[in-house]
């Protein structure tokens, strides 16, 4: 039942954003009780936090390329993947703009990113110990330098997110790294 509750959830968010993520609906469309759902999730905010740790618990694991470059390119593709995938790149739209007007949506959007964010890190703790970046470079940073102009083109410009772009994020972060900027203070 929470599968289909959730991938209702997902569906509804992605035809017509946060706004439009009503519980009786979800309900209707996941064959699901309405008090079921009412008594579960409670508020749309809370239907959606439950979407997201589904969201990262299911996402792919990183990948492990044997160099920084090819890992941030792996990452960054990814990310460009999902967001230019048609229902993905929608639901991800209506759950940026849910965090930005409901707290309890912003706080599952940033556990959502706070899971990927750490998976992804550690490919820059390997490429420390193989001499690729300075000691002491802050992995979270840089992984979040590859996704940001990615999202930034999502939500801010519409450019294409295409190969060209993940790999335009991912070698700026890699040449950033290498060059120093991410070392903790």
């Amino acid at each position: 039942m929470r599968e289909a509750v959730l991938t209702a959830a997902g569906d509804v968010l992605a035809e017509g954003g946060f706004g439009a993520l009503d519980l009786a609906e979800v309900a209707r469309r996941a064959g699901a009780g309405k008090t079921t759902v009412y008594r579960r999730w409670g508020t749309p905010a809370a239907l959606a936090a439950d979407l997201l740790a589904e969201m990262a618990a299911q996402s792919l694991p990183r990948a492990r390329t044997g160099t920084l470059e090819g890992d941030l390119r792996a990452n960054a593709a990814l990310v460009v993947k999902t967001l230019s995938d048609p229902r993905q790149g929608r639901l991800f739209r209506a759950l940026v703009a849910a965090s930005l007007c409901d707290t309890e949506a912003r706080d599952a959007l940033h556990g959502f990113y706070a899971v990927r964010v750490a998976e992804w890190a550690d490919c820059v703790t390997e490429a420390e110990e193989r001499g690729e970046v300075p000691a002491g470079t802050d992995g979270h940073a840089v992984v979040a330098a590859v996704s940001a102009p990615l999202y930034y083109a999502l939500l801010n410009t519409g450019t294409p997110l295409d190969t060209p772009a993940a790999d335009r994020a991912a070698l700026a972060a890699c040449a950033a790294a290498r060059a120093g900027v991410y070392v903790r203070a």
